[in-house]
């Protein structure tokens, strides 16, 4: 018989081998059943299987575009508002451009994005953290991927309206618009001035521009 100590270190050379660590370790946990749609009682117990039909798994909020502000519309399917995601480690996005429409800068804390362009032209891409840009104008049936964390964006340059749907690989995958972010959100006017170079007035109006704007 091996001594336990050989065994521990044979299983341990096993697991890093079959699982090589990844540089980003957070994820979405794996799920340990095949589903679990919230109980309506309880967020912490999942629905009885027997309570179920296949209605709770189709969701037709998609279908068409949300509501626009400033020629942008977002809308986030999540497990909030699709319950049958909840543990399965996904969610998605349909965003819509009008002509000129911009998504503006952000990027997702918690999830790495597949954007695949559904109809028109949209200038898209994302900035690495050597502040290298990588974007080009991607048209209908492309498909482009956004890593986790890092900043990106979207603009319709063609003649007619453009919609993307955003895939990610966690079911809350945040999402922080630096516009929003740095000016809504009452950081210190003082140091935003002194970041930006930007004199108190024009401080002002972009805050007053972007402090009642809501995320996607």
């Amino acid at each position: 018989m091996f001594p336990k100590t050989t065994v521990m270190l044979v299983m341990f050379i096993f697991h890093f081998t079959t699982h090589p660590p990844s540089p980003v370790s957070g994820s979405d946990p794996d799920p340990i059943q095949d589903y679990c749609l919230p109980s309506t009682h309880t967020h912490h117990q999942c629905k009885n299987s027997s309570s179920l039909t296949v209605d709770d798994f189709i969701f037709s909020g998609i279908k068409h575009p949300g509501n626009f502000t400033n020629k942008f519309s977002g809308v986030p399917v999540s497990a909030a508002v699709f319950p049958a995601l909840n543990t399965l480690g996904m969610s998605l996005v349909r965003a819509d451009f009008e002509v000129g429409g911009i998504n503006v800068p952000h990027y997702h804390p918690r999830a790495t994005e597949v954007a695949y362009v559904l109809e028109g032209k949209v200038y898209s891409g994302f900035v690495d953290t050597n502040n290298k840009v990588f974007a080009k104008v991607i048209e209908k049936g492309d498909v482009m991927v956004f890593p986790r964390g890092v900043l990106h964006f979207q603009m319709n340059v063609g003649d007619s309206p453009a919609a993307v749907l955003g895939s990610f690989d966690s079911q809350n995958p945040g999402s922080m618009k630096l516009p929003v972010a740095l000016f809504g959100s009452g950081i210190n006017e003082e140091l935003l001035e002194k970041a930006f170079g930007l004199k108190d007035k024009e401080i002002h109006k972009l805050k007053k521009r972007f402090g009642s704007e809501n995320e996607e």
